[in-house]
């Protein structure tokens, strides 16, 4: 089945350009102009990705993210016609996926989308991986997509579910950026340095907020490798 693709962006003719790329893809679309119709198209139908810009007139992205991770973890991908660094870490910590700067290339958004929804998207069940990942008090199940602390759930977005479990797949290895997303995105599309380091703080502040302080570690000038997890 096709996936199903909402589009939140006050300018009429940007909106068209994404459904038109997006729907060339394969996949089905709805649009909405504003914040407050995003939450209610989101309400009557949950999809399977929402691009969503952050500089709307009433409700901007980053109301609507804040208020969708209350009651969503549906993916989302920001769009914002700045190429602001603030803009970017603030849409990233409140849960969204990824980043896209207007002017965008189509193709670009395009292949963007398809990396977080091969994420977000349960294996087949002949496909799964069935492996299950632990450090510490810390477990990953792929094929079920859940993570855990000490039998806590963890709310992770599908892009630091990926992240997390390229470190737990090599625990005692040290990663640059350049492997950390590796990890989390496919093909050549180029991720900012602040990128990677607004997942990696996400996934700190989560794992925190449930007793572990310690998930990743900073080696300066290196990279980031797992902590303890107990």
């Amino acid at each position: 089945m096709p996936h199903h693709i909402l589009v939140a962006d006050d300018d009429p003719h940007i909106r068209e350009v994404i459904c038109f790329a997006l729907e060339k893809a394969g996949m089905k679309t709805a649009a909405v102009s504003d914040g407050a119709a995003a939450l209610q198209a989101i309400e009557r139908s949950t999809p399977d990705l929402v691009v969503l810009d952050i500089g709307m007139p009433e409700m901007d992205g980053l109301e609507v993210c804040r208020r969708l991770r209350h009651t969503s973890d549906v993916p989302v991908l920001f769009l914002s016609a700045r190429d602001e660094e603030i803009d970017r870490i603030l849409g990233l910590e409140m849960g969204g996926d990824d980043y896209v700067t207007k002017p965008f290339s189509p193709r670009e958004l395009v292949a963007r989308v398809n990396v977080i929804l091969r994420r977000a998207r349960p294996a087949a069940p002949e496909l799964a991986d069935d492996r299950q990942f632990a450090q510490g008090k810390l477990t990953l199940a792929p094929a079920s997509h859940a993570a855990a602390f000490d039998g806590k759930p963890l709310a992770l977005t599908a892009i630091e579910f990926s992240i997390l479990k390229g470190f737990l797949a090599r625990p005692t290895h040290v990663l640059d950026r350049d492997a950390v997303m590796a990890n989390a995105y496919a093909g050549k599309i180029h991720v900012a340095d602040r990128t990677v380091d607004s997942h990696i703080r996400n996934i700190r502040a989560k794992l925190a907020a449930v007793g572990c302080p310690e998930v990743i570690e900073t080696v300066h000038g290196v990279g980031f490798r797992l902590g303890r997890c107990g």
